[in-house]
């Protein structure tokens, strides 16, 4: 119990005795957040002051469970199941943070236990609110009340007895708020005013500036309060004692301000005064609390740089001392605030503690939890809270040392250890921006070196199955909080386990996408119908309706979604990505699977186009030893022999089968006079259709390679088109003959993500390393062979890479967009699968802020068949197909967009292969949603 509490006690037990002096007007203070237990013999009020202060549904009334269990609100034998229902419903008010008030007599030591006991359980204060009315008035009462009027006389005594034997003891059972109320007009006079607690700031939106772990670098603080943009004030000495922003933005302190530095004193003297003028927050840390208790004149070990303190404090007067002392004693656990939005604590906070008052919630924020164990440096292994936490309030925390600041689960730690040489740190909210200034020197040796323990720390840990398995939240900058459900991920670790690469070279997924919007039918003009089910009128229009004036259309080639990790050489990927000798990186299909069997044909490749980047210059160009690419592999036969030959292969051959002798039967029918006209020409019409269909999956499919195995007129699944399973990858390749590589993004580099870098750009990059190719030698037998024509129906243009056509549009210019129409005729009437539009800045939103498609497919007529079935032209199929519901495959691209764009800052940043792997898993799991594979 506080002093004021007790003082506020004493009160209440100084005014009024009975009812026959005037009371005065009571005012009972109720955190907002508590557990309120009414105390008072039967007839005593308790029912009518609580309607008369609270809400009906904060009230829980044991007669009323009474009345639910046994449908007699006086039924003493029900009473223990009444209690049990009372109890559960309080606890589950408590949990759901709510104001909780108790309803009954409660005058047994035994049954308030209990009810402390839930107050604790739920991390909330305990309040009493005694009615202490005269037996006299109780009786009456009760005989007032047909329900009552038979009560025994001997039941009001009783409780007058218990409620006397209660009243100086009430605070030593735990409740930490006691109201009194003696006699029937200190009961009427009584106001019930809620109290909001300490810790709730949640009117308080910012902005904020939080600041992580300081220990006495005051210089350092100086210069980040700086860079952050606040003006320092200084006394007349010429010590900084304020700070404030001009545009009024908050700092926000999160503990540890002392110990181990070289100025304790002078970081103190700051920080409160900018508390102090309100220009900033500090909630405590473990260090704070132990130099008040050595303020208070406590016993206190002078060790982790508290004698430093001590000593830089020997220089201050007692003023300051006593000063400091007082700060730091009213320094809170952690704040709410911002809506309920952030949660500033020392040591971080799992959801079920924000906004809680209690030793165990103190605890833990200032100190953390700890697994039991301690580690080779004698010190406690710290339990990995972050890793577990799903709240919507972003925690924002210190106490743990780590290199560099990164969120996990929607968590931050700022703590990068400035007293131990590492930086300063500070998050700009709501921007989530994180500004830092590195330590001036190292002023005080670690006991560890400062590395990995900390969540998302740089060294990391070995993948787990925690980290994916059950529904999972994955924080991402592009689109916030994402959820991955139970089923999906079981899905998805389902492939990754049984079929992905290692993965320790899979650092991204590609994203699904999305068609454009569906056509109504339009002649090349735009107008009529001549059976387009998709259409770039409809991409260009959404982009235009999206704001994006300026687009590019790139060739979508007839091969398979391919990414590539191509590293300098062998030493530079067993570095940076830690796999074993020989192997100098990766390529795999847009589900994680390696496009070949054969390691040798995947180095070949490999080797192939590093030579490529080697020759355009762009290894120093870019300052990178290894490069991410996205690309497409052709044909699509090299990959999906098994599909092909068994689905579409088997409906040309059924087909070719077919339709001759039925066709020649109609026909003979015909010449004898028989009417078969329209049948003949339906038949004909459904003939020249399966024929279509024949020649557009063909066109896909090229022999490959100079051995027996090599792939003929097969081909993978439609991944670039239809997003389906991936079937078994193909083995080796006795050459690499006839295959084509298109890459057209530079994903990431060493040290920075470049999928933010416009696609003009990133294409003028691939179109160098395309051209370079010239005058690399074709030892590795990539491509065809002393530069020979390639065969069966292959691109014309010798080697492995090939270039990636495209046109820019201007979507609010009608020339243009008739020209990027005519430019996609083109390329569809001569075979081509169609195009792939996107915007030509990247990481475009909307002016509501709304995440823009990364770019849309719109697909040739003859493509879609393949994709649709033979027959889909035919106007009552089309019009049955043109209700697309693209909604779901439009957020699944979104949020896998966002996943992957997450992995890949991730991997340029350096964060341990956990990390990065949560976001690359994330997209496979949003795989298996349900949509229409056509899409």
């Amino acid at each position: 119990m506080t002093d004021a509490d007790r003082t506020e006690h004493q009160d209440d037990k100084a005014h009024g005795q009975g009812d026959g002096r005037e009371a005065v007007r009571r005012t009972l203070g109720v955190p907002d957040l508590s557990l309120v237990v009414l105390i008072g013999a039967t007839g005593s009020g308790k029912s009518t002051f609580a309607a008369r202060h609270f809400k009906p549904t904060e009230v829980i009334s044991s007669d009323f469970c009474r009345g639910l269990v046994s449908d007699d609100e006086n039924d003493q034998s029900a009473s223990a199941d009444a209690f049990d229902v009372l109890h559960f419903v309080a606890g589950k008010r408590l949990a759901a943070g709510r104001l909780t008030v108790v309803d009954a007599t409660n005058v047994q030591s035994e049954a308030r236990a209990q009810l402390v006991r839930l107050a604790r359980e739920h991390d909330v204060l305990p309040v009493a609110i005694v009615l202490d009315v005269p037996e006299q008035v109780c009786a009456e009462r009760n005989a007032a009340r047909a329900d009552r009027a038979g009560l025994p006389r001997r039941v009001i005594q009783r409780h007058q007895r218990e409620l006397r034997r209660s009243l100086r003891h009430l605070e030593r059972e735990g409740f930490r708020k006691v109201h009194i109320l003696r006699g029937q007009a200190e009961v009427a006079a009584a106001e019930v005013v809620l109290e909001r607690r300490f810790n709730d700031l949640r009117h308080l939106t910012g902005p904020f500036d939080i600041i992580g772990d300081i220990h006495g670098c005051r210089s350092e603080l100086e210069t980040l309060l700086g860079r952050l943009g606040y003006a320092l004030e200084r006394d007349e000495l010429g010590r900084a004692v304020d700070a404030a922003h001009p545009q009024g933005r908050t700092a926000v302190f999160v503990g540890d301000l002392v110990d181990r530095g070289p100025d304790s004193p002078g970081v103190l003297r700051l920080v409160m005064g900018m508390v102090g003028a309100g220009h900033g927050l500090c909630v405590s840390g473990n260090h704070e609390n132990k130099l008040g208790r050595y303020l208070k004149g406590r016993k206190v070990q002078h060790t982790h740089g508290l004698a430093e303190t001590v000593a830089q404090l020997d220089g201050e007067d007692d003023a300051f001392r006593a000063e400091a002392g007082t700060f730091i004693q009213g320094l809170v656990s952690h704040y709410v605030l911002d809506g309920g939005g952030l949660v500033v604590c020392h040591a971080g906070l799992p959801e079920k503690y924000h906004g809680r008052t209690s030793g165990r919630v103190r605890s833990f924020a200032m100190y953390g939890d700890t697994t039991g164990e301690t580690d080779e440096f004698g010190l406690p292994v710290r339990y990995p809270w972050a890793e577990d936490y799903r709240g919507r309030a972003a925690v924002v925390y210190g106490h743990t040392p780590t290199p560099r600041a990164t969120w996990l689960n929607n968590t931050i730690c700022l703590d990068t250890g400035c007293v131990f040489g590492g930086a300063m740190t500070a998050l700009r909210w709501p921007e989530r921006e994180l500004v830092d200034v590195a330590a001036e020197q190292v002023w005080y040796e670690p006991a560890k070196p400062l590395a990995t323990e900390a969540p998302g720390g740089a060294d990391g840990r070995p993948l787990d199955l925690d980290d994916v398995a059950g529904r999972r939240i994955v924080e991402t900058r592009q689109m916030g909080r994402l959820a991955v459900r139970e089923e999906n991920a079981a899905a998805a670790l389902e492939v990754m386990s049984r079929f992905a690469i290692d993965p320790r070279l899979l650092p991204y997924l590609p994203p699904t996408m999305a068609p454009c919007a569906t056509s109504k039918g339009r002649t090349h003009d735009g107008g009529g119908d001549e059976g387009f089910l998709e259409h770039p009128v409809e991409a260009f229009a959404g982009y235009r309706a999206d704001g994006v004036r300026e687009v590019v259309c790139e060739e979508k080639h007839m091969g398979s979604r391919a990414v590539v990790l191509v590293c300098r050489d062998e030493s530079v990927a067993g570095e940076r990505f830690g796999v074993p000798k020989g192997v100098s990186g990766a390529l795999y299909t847009r589900t994680g699977r390696p496009f070949f069997d054969d390691p040798e044909t995947t180095e070949r490749i490999l080797r192939r186009v590093g030579a490529c980047v080697e020759e355009a210059g762009l290894w120093a160009e870019l300052e990178t030893d290894w490069l991410l690419l996205d690309a497409e592999l052709m044909p699509w036969s090299l990959k999906a022999t098994g599909l092909l030959r068994k689905q579409y292969a088997a409906v040309g051959a059924a087909s070719g089968a077919a339709f001759p002798s039925v066709l020649g039967a109609l026909e003979a029918a015909a010449a004898r006079g028989v009417e078969v006209g329209p049948l003949l020409d339906r038949q004909r019409d459904r003939a020249a259709d399966a024929a279509a269909f024949t020649e557009a999956y063909r066109r896909y499919c090229w022999r490959v390679g100079a051995t027996e195995g090599a792939a003929e007129e097969t081909a993978q699944e439609p991944a670039a088109g239809t997003d389906s399973a991936v079937a078994e990858p193909s083995g080796g390749l006795g050459d690499l003959e006839g295959v084509r590589l298109a890459p057209f993004q530079i994903l990431a580099v060493q040290g920075r993500s470049l999928a933010g870098l416009p696609h003009t750009e990133q294409l003028a990059l691939i179109d160098r390393i395309v051209a370079a190719e010239g005058a690399v030698p074709s030892r590795d037998g990539a491509g065809t062979r002393d530069g020979a024509a390639p065969r069966d129906g292959a691109q014309d243009r010798p080697g492995l890479l090939a270039t990636t056509r495209r046109i820019l549009v201007d979507t609010e210019d009608e020339a243009s967009v008739a020209a990027g129409v005519r430019w996609w005729l083109e390329l569809t009437a001569a075979g081509g699968e169609g195009m792939v539009v996107k915007p030509v800045q990247a990481l475009v939103r909307t002016a509501a802020g709304r995440l823009v498609q990364p770019g849309v497919k719109c697909r040739g007529r003859e493509y879609l068949r393949i994709i649709y079935g033979p027959e889909y032209t035919r106007p009552e199929n089309l019009e049955r197909l043109r209700v697309r519901h693209l909604g779901h495959k439009r957020s699944l691209a979104l949020r896998e967009y966002a996943l992957g764009l997450e992995a890949l800052d991730r991997l340029a940043e350096g964060e341990p292969l956990w990390r990065v792997h949560e976001a690359v898993f994330a997209v496979l799991a949003l795989e298996s949603e349900p949509v229409d594979p056509r899409l």
